[in-house]
């Protein structure tokens, strides 16, 4: 499988090279990628489940203040017999089955982690919206260069921007553009690639992500 090469460009936004991407992140044949599309679902659906907080709690009857003392009598009055004024039935009452606290996450193996990110990246990059970028920030981070490399390649399409640890400067300027979800190499996840319409990569962004995801082919030894 060869490799797939993706256009870097520079701050303007004019094409300055190619880079050599792996097939094995970025090559996955459109017609695989269909066939694992429940595996991407499931591996967002597991990823949305863990974030959530689960911290939602409602009294019940035990818990709710008052309703110590009968309302009235058992019989004699011609209603129906009522032992608190905090059961369910009752204004102010417990609630019944009600959420409580309690945990989403949901059991998901790194293997299939890694899959699902494979199978939208090359999905991705077969549409043409994977893309590196040398943005060319100094020492002053400045949201106008980043806005001016990025506009020519997205269009102001909902972009994730894939930074290298490295970059703080390059994190400081994209920050506050609307349509634009910066995230560290080592943090890119499915979820950030599905929501986006466009990935771009700086080029320590790209060759730190590439050297993470890809192991070293092993040399055989004469």
């Amino acid at each position: 499988m060869a490799n797939v090469t993706l256009n870097v460009t520079d701050a303007k936004g004019q094409a300055t090279g190619t880079v050599d991407a792996p097939a094995e992140v970025f090559g996955i044949s459109h017609e695989d990628i269909m066939a694992h599309v429940p595996l991407v679902h499931q591996v967002v659906i597991a990823q949305l489940a863990a974030a959530r907080q689960g911290t939602h709690a409602v009294k019940n009857r035990a818990k709710v203040s008052g309703g110590g003392k009968k309302p009235w009598k058992q019989k004699g009055t011609g209603r129906a017999r009522q032992g608190s004024t905090r059961a369910p039935q009752w204004v102010h009452g417990g609630v019944v089955h009600g959420p409580v606290p309690r945990k989403y996450d949901q059991r998901t193996p790194k293997k299939m982690k890694a899959a699902a990110l494979r199978y939208v990246l090359s999905d991705r990059a077969n549409a043409g919206h994977v893309a590196v970028v040398d943005f060319g920030i100094g020492d002053t981070p400045s949201t106008k260069t980043a806005v001016a490399a990025l506009t020519p390649l997205t269009g102001n399409k909902f972009t994730t921007v894939v930074l290298s640890r490295d970059n703080v400067n390059e994190w400081l300027s994209v920050r506050n553009i609307p349509t634009v979800h910066p995230i560290f190499a080592d943090q890119l996840n499915t979820y950030d690639v599905v929501t986006a319409q466009y990935v771009v990569f700086s080029k320590e962004g790209f060759e730190a992500f590439v050297e993470a995801k890809c192991e070293p082919k092993a040399t055989k030894e004469a």
